[in-house]
């Protein structure tokens, strides 16, 4: 199990008063992007597993957790940490410290040994309740005042901020070529002990994504679910344009530490094994499904899965459908004239494309298709085109239209 040696001294903020512009510069402070998190927990309860959903919340995850034992509070935990150390968290505050029951806080001390935080409890007390004063009895923590360490704040407006962050693909069905080839004929093959080369001296090149997409999926896959490994299985799929045959022989000795590289390997019925660059907003997703393997067991197995045994997760395909990700779709029917019948929700086709097979019997299958488009070509000319630098457009996105329109 991870565990840091020497984690930084504990911060007490005392708020007698129970000033609104400290608690009001607590949440202030709350910033996830830069390694800050502020935590308000849920009142009227002294679970220590709803403490853990408040974290989970913090950090941007969906909750309550599905898949585990109902008040089993070792799964929720365990995510969290491995979210926190994959996002480089350094800081927690945490308001209403002053009604933490043991059990709630050794579970925050716990966590606080195993990433290293900066734990900061803001107790609305005079003095330092005696329900912390024996548990940090043994660990270094320090003593502040609120109005040295919780400075006022703006008060919220309410409109928001000019140049804020916008989403323009936010709610629509975005079409990933990558995905095209997503469904495989074979099942996975054990994982060779080989050191194979980068995937672009393989002449292999991966359907490109626009920064703009990049980021509404990166953004979807951080807000969709709280397992690590869900996540991290479907970002690989639009990173490397691979099978599942492929990512299910991904273990946690092919991950780079840093999570820059991925190694899959194949059984020479594709293009070979291949090391494939981790893009930066990929990278987060699969070291919190790394750390979630080396703080639940300390041993290393299939990356994609999960360690602590979950349960009736949905399949990748209804996990991206979830989250409105899928390979280009068939041309919708054409309505007729004068029709006032809405038109009928299309289910999601996802076809078995033998574009990325190197045996020649795979390429017999033309019709499970299914009317989708083939991914993008990949020839001579556009193998040239990337190794100058000029990648081909992204192939299958409509251009963005205003809502409404």
């Amino acid at each position: 199990m991870l565990t840091c040696d020497n984690p930084p001294p504990i911060t007490v903020v005392l708020d007698p008063g129970d000033d609104l512009v400290h608690t009001r510069a607590a949440l202030a402070a709350h910033a996830p992007a830069d390694g800050r998190l502020t935590v308000h927990p849920t009142p009227g309860t002294d679970s220590a597993l709803t403490l853990a959903y408040d974290v989970l919340a913090a950090l941007g995850k969906p909750v309550p957790l599905t898949g585990y034992r109902q008040l089993d509070t070792a799964p929720a935990w365990t995510l969290a940490a491995a979210w926190i150390l994959a996002t480089h968290t350094t800081h927690l505050t945490l308001l209403r410290a002053h009604f933490l029951t043991p059990h709630r806080l050794n579970a925050l001390l716990q966590l606080r040994r195993c990433t290293g935080l900066r734990l900061t409890l803001v107790c609305h007390t005079p003095h330092l309740p005696r329900s912390l004063e024996r548990p940090l009895a043994g660990l270094p923590y320090r003593m502040a005042e609120a109005t040295a360490l919780l400075p006022d704040a703006e008060p919220p407006t309410a409109t928001p901020p000019v140049g804020g962050l916008r989403r323009p693909l936010a709610g629509r069905w975005l079409n990933l070529p990558a995905l095209t080839t997503l469904t495989a004929f074979d099942s996975a093959t054990d994982p060779c002990p080989c050191t194979p080369p980068m995937a672009a001296d393989r002449d292999y090149f991966p359907p490109v994504m626009p920064a703009i997409t990049e980021t509404e999926v990166a953004h979807r896959l951080h807000s969709a679910t709280a397992h690590p490994h869900l996540a991290a299985h479907l970002a690989t799929a639009i990173f490397t344009a691979t099978s599942t045959t492929q990512l299910d022989t991904a273990h946690l000795h092919d991950l780079a530490p840093d999570a820059s590289t991925l190694t899959l390997h194949d059984d020479g019925l594709r293009q070979g094994c291949m090391t494939h660059h981790v893009p930066t907003w990929a990278q987060p997703l699969l070291l919190a499904a790394a750390y979630t393997w080396r703080i639940a067991t300390g041993t290393s197995g299939p990356l994609f899965t999960d360690p602590l045994g979950s349960t009736g997760l949905p399949h990748l395909t209804r996990f991206a459908e979830s989250c409105k990700l899928r390979p280009p779709q068939p041309p919708r029917p054409k309505r007729r004239k004068g029709s006032r019948r809405p038109a009928k929700q299309q289910e999601t086709i996802w076809p078995f494309s033998p574009a990325h097979y190197a045996l020649p019997w795979t390429m017999r299958e033309p019709g499970l298709m299914h009317g989708c488009p083939h991914p993008p070509p990949h020839t001579r000319r556009t193998i040239a085109a990337y190794k100058k630098g000029w990648p081909p457009p992204d192939y299958g996105q409509r251009p963005i239209r205003p809502l409404g329109r």
